[in-house]
């Protein structure tokens, strides 16, 4: 293997400095702040400050509001996770079937990603909007009672289904791009052994996609806790009754709505604790199943 010798000693770290800045600056920073804030009693105009030790914790996990956060993230993750990845590897299979305009295809599954997520929401809001929703009108004639701001459990699906449609663009380039490293020379050998299609998928082209699996797992995980926040607020707002209310919006409505800061860093402070945790876990027990060839 070949090295890279530079002429200088400084110039890696020259060439590393803006990666290293930006890490500092919007990581490294904000999650130290946090940690000093979540053991402090601050007035919301920062003007005094008390410590209180791990006081604004103990308060936060005795809270019922909380707690609810918490259990509604666990539902909202699990089925945006499992809808967006089952969906899009559903899409990239059927594409390869595909002769003609397999191209064009592509790119109008590509297209969804390309759109913000406070859009996105708020397409899915005009959709489905109890009063002038193209696709609400539908429902209503099939005798179903539609309406996603008053039913916390029609808010949840709604949520879900426009977090799950945002994801599934990105999750679809990644299934496509292991499905097309997959020998073909496999397929075909378990054709001629009389294997079915879908026993040939389950036998040799799932396995062979654990690897993407897996790390679209974790991605999609990440994405269901944090970046589903500009969905949740141009659709609810956590509402109605806080049924659509997780864990960083609540972080987000503590902080900078109610101005509660201790409490706000300590929610932020167990949330980044959650992730890590689940990220670890993931590797340490899921990566065991993948296949890597």
């Amino acid at each position: 293997m070949r090295r890279t010798v530079f002429p200088h000693k400084l110039l890696p770290w020259l060439l590393l400095a803006p990666q290293l800045a930006i890490t500092l600056i919007f990581f490294y920073w904000p999650a130290a702040q946090a940690f000093r804030q979540s053991v402090l009693r601050e007035d919301p105009f920062g003007l005094s400050s008390q410590f209180v030790g791990l006081a604004n914790f103990r308060k936060v996990l005795n809270d019922p509001a909380y707690l609810n956060a918490a259990q509604v993230t666990v539902v909202f993750s699990v089925l945006v996770a499992f809808f967006a990845m089952t969906i899009a590897l559903f899409l990239a299979v059927q594409v390869e079937k595909i002769v003609r305009g397999k191209g064009l295809y592509r790119t109008l599954m590509i297209w969804p990603y390309a759109v913000a997520p406070a859009i996105a929401g708020m397409l899915w809001l005009f959709m489905f909007n109890p009063s002038f929703g193209t696709l609400a009108w539908p429902l209503r004639q099939l005798g179903i009672n539609w309406n996603p701001l008053l039913d916390g459990e029609q808010a949840m699906a709604l949520v879900v289904a426009a977090a799950t449609w945002k994801q599934i663009s990105y999750n679809f380039l990644f299934f496509v791009a292991g499905l097309q490293a997959i020998p073909k020379s496999l397929l075909e050998a378990a054709a001629i052994d009389g294997a079915t299609k879908r026993r040939a998928f389950w036998t040799i082209v799932f396995p062979l996609l654990t690897p993407t699996t897996f790390f679209l797992l974790v991605v999609n995980t990440v994405y269901a806790l944090f970046d589903t926040f500009g969905i949740i607020h141009a659709v609810t707002s956590g509402g109605p009754g806080k049924s659509t209310e997780t864990l960083v919006y609540k972080v987000y409505n503590d902080g900078f709505v109610n101005l509660i800061m201790g409490d706000s860093a300590a929610q932020s402070v167990i949330l980044m604790v959650i992730v890590i945790s689940l990220t670890a876990f993931q590797f340490r027990f899921i990566e065991k199943r993948v296949h890597y060839g």
